[in-house]
């Protein structure tokens, strides 16, 4: 049986030059999704993996603190949606597991797209006070990717839990990146 010694999921090497010519804070929302759209444009650009990107900001300043890119091709590794490789980015910048006890005023997740089943369920965990997406769950399947089952009242659990849903964020860039993606032959995972 072969033992992986360690887990690693590299960033792509075009991201911090990309980043580098980003805002490094988002003022609105819109403002962070369209850094997230152009996340996922360019991950699809550079054959580098899905048609999603992700941001984690500070809530209180738009503070950029992590991005993320869908990697799961490039990593051979399911898990490594983008909401998966932010929040993960995160949370080693910062050096806690915990986003909300870590930035002042909590953290907001900011997804091109409506995370699937796995993702919601770290959502929660990471500790994010809210979460901003793109395109629904309804556009992400149209695309052909599973989402896995989630519950119709989603929202509204997570309202319990204190994290905040913004729905439709520039819906309509963020479900053309899925088309073109599928139009461009890109691998359906």
């Amino acid at each position: 049986m072969i033992e992986p010694r360690e887990i690693r999921t590299p960033l792509p090497d075009w991201l911090p030059d990309f980043l580098a010519r980003q805002p490094a804070r988002y003022p609105t929302d819109e403002a962070a999704m369209a850094v997230a759209i152009a996340l996922a444009e360019e991950n699809v650009r550079q054959r580098t993996g899905g048609p999603f990107g992700a941001l984690v900001v500070a809530s209180r300043t738009g503070e950029r603190i992590a991005a993320g890119v869908n990697l799961v091709l490039a990593s051979h590794c399911s898990i490594a949606h983008a909401e998966m490789v932010a929040l993960a980015s995160a949370q080693l910048a910062l050096g806690d597991p915990d986003l909300g006890a870590a930035v002042p005023g909590g953290c907001t997740l900011v997804s091109s797209a409506e995370p699937c089943a796995m993702c919601m369920g770290a959502i929660p965990w990471s500790g994010v006070t809210r979460l901003v997406f793109g395109a629904r769950d309804a556009d992400v399947r149209r695309a052909g990717f599973d989402e896995g089952d989630k519950r119709d009242d989603w929202p509204a659990a997570f309202a319990r839990r204190g994290i905040a849903v913004v729905r439709d964020c520039q819906r309509g860039r963020a479900e053309a990146v899925l088309q073109a993606y599928v139009r461009a032959g890109g691998p359906i995972y």
